[in-house]
Parts: C-alpha cells; structure tokens; sequence
C-alpha cells in the first residue's frame, strides 16, 4: 500500500500545475482501493474531514479507519486529546450484535454502528459481549469455554480459555491498565469459592482462596478498580468489599455507609477518587438518590442530590427492582443505567448537574429490557 501510494504521489507532482491542465475525472475516486483512499484522506486536517464526511456515507466510517486515527492520535497521546475517545455504545438484542454510538464530543447519536460481525468473530455464533475497557472488548463463548479478548478497530483478538472448564463464572470484571489487562472471575464449584485472577503481561490465570459468598446472586456486578484493588458493593446489610489484585486477600474499608441505603453502586474516575450512588430511603423504597465521594479518612462525603422530578422518573423505571441498575464512568460523567430502561441518566462532574442522554433513535419504540451500555475509547494500539 505504502508502495502505490508512492507513486500516485509522485505521478501528481510530476504533472504540470498550469491553470489549462485538465481537472481530475471524480470517477478515479470510486476505483482507487479503499486502503489507499482511506491513506490519502487521513492527511486532511480535522477540521476539513469532519465537513467533507457529510458529503459522503463512505466517508462516515473513516471515523474508525487506522489509518485516520493513527494520523489524529498516538501512543502517547490522553484520552482528553483525541477527538475519537468518548463514546456511550449502546446493545440490545434488538441490534443483533451492532452497536449504536453515541458521541459525546458532538452530543448527538452517530448514523453508523460498531459491529462484531467482523470475519473472525462470525464463526463463534454464541458469543456475548461482556465488558469493555480502554477500547477493548472482553467476550464469553460459553460452548468453547473461553472468553475473547479483541480491538475492533486494530482487528485483532486473543482466545483465552476459562480457568476450568467446570466452572460458571460469575462477576466477570474486565480492567485495562496502561501496561496491560487484568480479567476477574468469581468461580462457584461445590460449598467452595474461588476468585480467578488472569494478567495479560504474563498470560497465565492465579487462583485465589479462602473468602464466603459476600457479593450476592446479582452477578451483573463488576468490581470497581481503585488504589491496586477491586471494590464491590455487597447486598444488605450493604458493605464495600476490596479484593487486591497483589495479594489477592479481601478486606473492608474502615469507613461505614450512610444509613437508610437501598442500593449501592460504586465508580472510580480512574484517577485517584472513588464514588458511590445510592439511594436512601425505607422498606426497600428510595425516597432520594445521592452521590458520595470517599474521603481521605476513609468516610463517605456526600456531594449531590438527584433533582426530585429526575428522582421519580428513575424510581419509576426500576420499579424497585435495583439489582437492574448499574453505573461506570465514562470521561467525566457518571452514568446510571438501567437493564429495562433506554436512556442513561448521568452526572456531569466539572458542572455538578445531572441529565438524561437522549433516546438512540434507531431503537424502536416498543423494547422490553437487555439494555447494555458501554464506555469506549477508541485505542488502535491497545493490545490484545
């Protein structure tokens, strides 16, 4: 590709640049390859290509062509910098392994998906999307007993097999770290619990003893990474849980909750503070919902309110079923969803003000539950 793209650049600047030379035949667009098409509208500015984009449909995938984003981004380059690095991707079954985007720079929903239906993964009929993490997707095949670790945009992927093929995993946690990842599993076999810790740097799964049945059956919960460990909101009577990923031992924080909770989610910015939404009322019935921050002594400092109005539409659509409700963060928002509702409610930090994001119009009206969403942050040099 480098190769042909050399010579048509080569040929171009051998022509003659007269006002009388004749103006290039738009059909040669249509029969350049794709990679070599892709290669040359990668060196238009920003600015120009987000306009050029709606003169043509093509054009509205190069948003994750490599060669695009290699060009507007590097290795060492944050999140905050990249104009590719805040999506709210949205599954249901309804999509059939498509995902709607949502793209939070321009706060308006994307006319293309993200698609698993890439050749490599169409053979496994059985897959389930998981978690994602720094711009990787972790995926379970039940049948084969593995999970699948995969870079949509690199096109590349890993099969890692599960720990046992005996077991059923239970609070799958999947965390990308800037030298790697790490995949968690609680693993029920037999009266015993075992938690299966896998690190990608070394490739090899660790296997962890010795704690009871602290998390529940809600096994849609995630671990929550902060400070080297794992933090997990237990059902009533509610705790948080740490299990460090260096030892592998549990423990619990020595501050205690507020009273009066009836549920608890916790967040992590990624950056040194940790959150937990709750709701607060009685019998089971949140009256309010508030968001805590921990504090340095170890205590839960309350730090907002959910807007009353805002409140009665939440509680409305969990119907008092919490174990549906799930957070995570996605670049300076922290977002509340739920498994039977299709909207996000979310907490916008650098303003203190909560909204609600708007409906994915490619949803049709009538949708009964299986609403999943997802943080991603497009990396193309996130590794598998």
């Amino acid at each position: 590709m480098k190769k042909n793209t050399q010579i048509i650049m080569k040929n171009f600047s051998a022509t003659p640049r007269s006002s009388s030379a004749p103006s290039m035949d738009p059909k040669i667009w249509s029969k350049l390859p794709p990679e070599i098409l892709e290669y040359i509208l990668s060196f238009l500015p920003l600015k120009t290509f987000l306009n050029l984009r709606s003169t043509c449909k093509g054009f509205w995938s190069l948003i994750f062509s490599p060669s695009f984003i290699s060009k507007h981004s590097s290795p060492s380059s944050s999140s905050s910098s990249s104009p590719f690095s805040s999506f709210l991707l949205l599954s249901h079954p309804q999509f059939h392994r498509h995902f709607p985007l949502y793209d939070c720079t321009l706060g308006t929903w994307r006319n293309i998906s993200l698609s698993l239906s890439d050749s490599s993964l169409h053979s496994c009929p059985s897959l389930t999307t998981l978690v994602s993490s720094g711009g990787l997707f972790c995926l379970s095949d039940s049948l084969s007993c593995s999970l699948l670790v995969c870079n949509l945009l690199a096109k590349s992927s890993r099969t890692i097999q599960y720990p046992s093929f005996s077991l059923h995993l239970e609070h799958l946690t999947f965390v990308t770290t800037p030298t790697g990842y790490t995949i968690f599993v609680l693993c029920s076999q037999a009266a015993s619990n075992s938690a299966f810790v896998y690190d990608s740097n070394v490739r090899t799964w660790n296997r962890f003893h010795g704690f009871g049945p602290v998390l529940g059956d809600n096994h849609h919960q995630q671990g929550v990474f902060f400070k080297g460990g794992l933090y997990f909101a237990t059902p009533e009577p509610f705790s948080v849980v740490i299990f460090d990923l260096g030892s592998g031992k549990w423990e619990k924080p020595v501050g205690g909750l507020p009273s009066q909770l009836t549920f608890v989610r916790l967040v992590s910015d990624g950056e040194g503070k940790l959150y937990m939404v709750g709701g607060v009322g009685n019998n089971g019935i949140s009256r309010s919902i508030k968001l805590w921050e921990l504090g340095g002594d170890g205590n839960w400092v309350e730090v907002q309110s959910l807007p009353d109005l805002m409140c009665k539409k939440f509680v409305c659509v969990c119907y008092h079923n919490y174990e549906h409700v799930y957070c995570f963060w996605h670049e300076g928002m922290i977002c509340i969803c739920c498994y039977t509702w299709p909207e996000i409610l979310y907490y916008l930090v650098s303003r203190r003000t909560w909204h609600w994001l708007p409906r994915c119009p490619s949803l049709p009206l009538k949708c009964s539950c299986g609403f999943k969403w997802f943080s991603f942050l497009p990396n193309l040099y996130a590794s598998v």
